[in-house]
């Protein structure tokens, strides 16, 4: 933990929002530049404070069709307890939140907030200021008195203040009573060991094999073919908003899963997983033609385009399960 002199602020890690450079996963090179909230986050957090995300990865190996969404996969917290010795879990937040995210920065912790993306600034070519979105950021300082707060979020490190630091913490004004307190969680950085190198990536092997068994079966894409033969109809009858969460739900889910998996396995295999980083980059090309596709909201039929996926699903398995022996 260190505090800025002479600023009131209290920092966990002592970043610079202006300095920062996020992690390769989020690279602007990327077909998908973000993974979804909860795991942008995580990723950005371990990637400050010096440990490898791609070690964590592995779970997006399991994600399945849930039936009108793929799944909203996240890091496994026994994952990130046995790599990086962090434990994350639920906090009550029963004081006001400024006020508990200083003392856990102070004891070198910290918290993970839902909070309201209308108030972050951040987002201002989408949510700012125009939808009560809620979205998880990891705190990492401070400035009660300066009304300053910075903060991972999405694929970076930000900062907010003023007006919008008020309103994100309910402060200054009276509040609807009736709006329940954010989803919070305390992520503990004295959990265990903290793995470096190659004893980072050996375990991180042993926990893709453990994911690579617990895929889903049958081949997942098939299930989700069959109720987007279903979807599509009312798809083009509706409105742009409801392609965007649609597509958001389901395409671009799965396809960002397959993007972080191929890098996964890259980093934890190298050239013995060469085959299936490259089916699983099938994947990701399949879901970005797919998503076009959906954007048009026009009848057409999807039946080629996710019998690609399947074989590529099918593919990338078969060469995880050779190169995992």
């Amino acid at each position: 933990m260190s505090s800025v002199a002479g600023t009131g602020l209290v920092s966990l890690l002592g970043l610079d929002p202006a300095a920062y450079r996020p992690h390769a996963l989020h690279a602007t090179d990327r077909t998908y530049l973000e993974t979804n909230c909860y795991t942008d986050i995580l990723i950005e957090f371990l990637h400050a404070r010096g440990d490898e995300p791609l070690a964590m990865m592995g779970c997006v190996l399991r994600v399945d069709f849930e039936g009108d969404q793929w799944t909203f996969f996240k890091p496994l917290p026994e994952d990130v307890e046995r790599l990086y010795g962090v434990d994350v879990h639920e906090m009550q937040p029963y004081r006001p939140l400024p006020d508990q995210i200083a003392e856990q920065i102070a004891r070198g912790r910290t918290l993970i907030v839902e909070l309201d993306s209308f108030y972050m600034p951040d987002v201002a070519a989408t949510s700012y200021r125009t939808a009560h979105v809620k979205s998880s950021v990891v705190a990492e300082a401070i400035d009660r008195d300066g009304e300053r707060f910075r903060y991972f979020h999405g694929p970076g490190y930000f900062e907010l203040s003023g007006e919008d630091y008020r309103e994100i913490f309910r402060l200054g004004r009276e509040f609807s009573p009736d709006v329940l307190p954010p989803y919070t969680e305390i992520v503990r950085l004295d959990a265990g060991p903290r793995l470096r190198g190659e004893e980072l990536r050996a375990a991180a092997r042993e926990l893709l094999a453990r994911h690579v068994a617990r895929r889903p079966e049958p081949n997942p894409f098939l299930r989700f073919g069959a109720q987007l033969a279903e979807d599509l109809p009312r798809l083009a009858q509706g409105d742009a908003q409801g392609f965007h969460d649609y597509a958001f739900a389901t395409v671009r889910m799965v396809g960002s899963a397959f993007e972080v998996g191929a890098s996964h396995v890259d980093w934890v295999l190298g050239a013995e997983g060469a085959a299936a980083s490259d089916a699983m980059t099938r994947i990701v090309e399949g879901c970005k033609l797919l998503g076009f596709k959906l954007a048009r909201r026009r009848p057409f039929d999807a039946e080629p385009a996710v019998a690609e996926l399947a074989a590529a699903w099918e593919d990338a398995f078969a060469a995880l399960d050779g190169a995992l022996g």
